[in-house]
């Protein structure tokens, strides 16, 4: 296995790490599984039981929390929070509630992602949205709450 680690202070723990994926500066990797060719920025951080496909971009400063599951292609943008319980508390029980982000997503920068939502393939969420509940597949979505705003037309209307 061949990780590029590209930066200082890195930790990977107990991590399944694809080939050719690249890793930045203060990334922290406990518990998860990174497909091949990706590229983890600096200052990212993602939780045990994560599962992110082949050849995606993750960006600075964005946390992926243990219930996160990612597809293929996957971009998502500097400074994306996901959450993995709609109630958290800091003493007592609490529950992961699952997310799933299928293939060819792009999630723009500063966008927050709640528990429990299906973010379908090829959907786009615009910058600083706040995710709420599902994104159909080929949607754009933007705003707080994120809604939908047009579907994504392939070269051919049609099609």
């Amino acid at each position: 296995m061949k990780v590029n680690k590209r930066g200082k202070g890195i930790i990977i723990k107990d991590a399944i790490i694809g080939e050719g994926t690249e890793i930045w500066h203060y990334a922290n990797l406990f518990g998860c599984k990174i497909g091949k060719n990706c590229k983890i920025g600096s200052f990212v951080e993602i939780g045990r039981g994560v599962e992110i496909g082949d050849n995606c971009k993750i960006e600075a400063f964005v946390f992926i929390p243990s219930g996160v599951m990612i597809g293929k292609e996957v971009f998502i943008g500097p400074g994306v929070i996901f959450t993995n319980d709609p109630y958290p508390k800091a003493v007592g029980s609490w529950k992961i509630v699952p997310t799933i982000v299928e293939d060819g997503v792009s999630i723009g920068a500063n966008t927050t992602i709640r528990c429990g939502v299906k973010i379908g393939k090829n959907a786009l969420i615009g910058c600083g949205s706040i995710v709420t509940k599902d994104v159909k597949e080929g949607t754009i979505e933007t705003g707080n709450p994120a809604k939908f705003k047009r579907r994504i037309y392939s070269e051919t209307p049609n099609e």
